[in-house]
């Protein structure tokens, strides 16, 4: 019976591997869609771009990253004495004065390691600047696929320990937008312009790590019978809800943690002063 994908019998299939092996389907078309399918993962692949280019410039500067009471999210915790003494902020000298680089590369290591390992961030990236498939039902470039199978991306597999990571920043995270609510001389009680900013963004980043797969498992996964775990059923159910805007949640808190290290920057350069609610 004919599948409609038999090419007809005078025309000679290309040689070769990738999408004219011998085991794949023969589609006559280069692809099988028309529409500017190419329109997504080229979008996909300016805004990764966009935000690479971006955080390390901001990774390097190495200045204009604290405002009090307001330190940016590159720059926190501070792992190095050549940091800016941020009171009552996250200031732990590990590396002690031998580090002479910017303290942001320390710290940057774990919410990228955690965003590049993402499976959302995998597709994005795969397909944006790999064309591994460059979208759906369009063929791939490549003559061989390996998968993750094979150094580098066999590494991939290390996400759920970057996702431990993750957790602890998004404590520490937390804890320097407690400290956003006080004013420039530090006394509490007290909501700018950059209180809202970095509360917008911890709850963001919160979504995003709560909605990652390897917590969605780590929640409910080897369990046999929900019944007999009524507790982790309903985080499970929770954390599967998040997971369902895992895309929309990477982009959002993505463009926030890069809006709030802005929003510093502006501050700490002396570009505008912190609008005070109260």
């Amino acid at each position: 019976m004919a599948t409609g994908t038999e090419p007809p019998a005078t025309e000679d299939r290309p040689p070769g591997a990738g999408v004219h092996a011998p085991s794949r389907a023969a589609i006559r078309a280069p692809h099988l869609r028309t529409d500017r399918w190419w329109l997504a993962p080229a979008a996909t692949a300016a805004g990764l771009l966009a935000f690479v280019v971006y955080s390390t410039w901001r990774a390097f500067a190495n200045a204009d990253y604290y405002a009090a009471p307001y330190v940016s999210p590159f720059y926190s915790p501070c792992l190095a004495e050549n940091c800016e003494p941020m009171r009552s902020g996250p200031n732990w000298e590990l590396f002690g004065t031998w580090w002479g680089i910017s303290p942001a590369i320390i710290i940057l290591v774990f919410p990228l390691g955690f965003r590049l390992t993402c499976y959302y961030y995998r597709k994005a990236y795969y397909r944006g600047f790999w064309a591994s498939p460059p979208a759906c039902a369009v063929a791939e470039p490549h003559k061989k696929y390996t998968g993750e199978t094979r150094f580098p991306l066999i590494l991939q597999n290390v996400h759920r320990y970057f996702f431990y990571a993750a957790l602890l920043v998004a404590l520490i995270l937390t804890y320097d937008t407690v400290l956003a609510f006080r004013d420039e001389h530090y006394a509490w009680g007290h909501m700018g312009l950059g209180s809202l900013v970095f509360l917008a963004n911890i709850v963001l980043i919160w979504a995003y790590t709560l909605s990652c797969h390897s917590c969605r498992h780590i929640v409910g996964g080897k369990l046999k019978h929900f019944s007999r775990h009524p507790v982790r059923y309903r985080m499970w159910q929770f954390v599967g809800k998040l997971n369902a805007r895992h895309m929309q949640l990477a982009w959002a808190s993505l463009v926030s943690v890069a809006l709030a290290d802005f929003y510093v920057y502006l501050l700490a350069s002396g570009a505008f002063d912190d609008p005070r609610f109260f």
